[in-house]
């Protein structure tokens, strides 16, 4: 487990108005989000395309929050580079994508940024094993990815704990964030398997009281901000 790290929501784009995302990056700093989320697609690696890294720096002025790039796309290491110029300080890729998972979570790392590693539902939490001390996070998909609004899938809280088991062993501060399907239905038991930061996309932008209640509700759900 991981219970000294605070509980943390990374709002997902995703879920958001594309033609007015300045102001969404804005409503999001506002409502207390801890992170700004892009889902960044290629329409091979997963089947949905989304945006590049012009889009994210034209809306890096708007927020002075940290922004992650969870890159779903094919052959990440291409363009490493441009993710973090465009302003994110958090870059993930996903293990599925990686011919050499190793030397690209170090190229992140020596790009300024922070290493994050991703795991579609059906990977083994062992992938993680011989580069966790390249990373400051292991996201879980807790859906297929590709798309917003899907059903969480309760099967991964498992996996979920042998990663927090796996940091916890580490030793130093690696988040354990989850992705898809989160909501104050679906955040209690992610966090009670280990998760610390969440991403959220449809849950926050479709609360009937507004952004801000709905992380208010979640962080709730796991006790509050810690």
């Amino acid at each position: 487990m991981t219970p000294c790290q605070p509980v943390r929501i990374a709002a997902s784009m995703l879920s958001s108005d594309f033609a007015r995302l300045g102001e969404a990056v804005v409503a999001i700093e506002r409502a207390g989000a801890d992170r700004v989320h892009w889902d960044v697609m290629d329409g091979q690696f997963v089947p949905n395309l989304t945006i590049g890294p012009d889009v994210i720096a034209a809306a890096r002025a708007c927020s002075t929050l940290g922004f992650e790039a969870h890159l779903m796309v094919g052959d990440p290491e291409r363009m490493l580079a441009r993710w973090v110029e465009a302003g994110c300080e958090w870059i993930t890729v996903h293990a599925e994508a990686c011919r050499h998972l190793h030397r690209t979570l170090g190229q992140i790392a020596e790009l300024g940024a922070h290493p994050g590693i991703a795991l579609n539902p059906a990977t083994a939490p062992s992938t993680v094993e011989h580069v966790i001390g390249l990373v400051d996070l292991v996201l879980v998909m807790t859906v297929n990815p590709g798309f917003s609004g899907q059903t969480y899938l309760a099967g991964m809280e498992a996996k979920i704990e042998v990663i927090s088991a796996m940091v916890e062993k580490a030793g130093r501060p690696i988040e354990v964030e989850v992705d898809g399907g989160i909501s104050t239905g679906t955040i209690r038991p992610a966090f009670a398997a280990g998760a610390r930061t969440f991403v959220s996309g449809s849950a926050l932008w479709q609360h009937e009281r507004g952004i801000g209640a709905a992380i208010t509700e979640m962080k709730s759900m796991c006790g509050g901000e810690e």
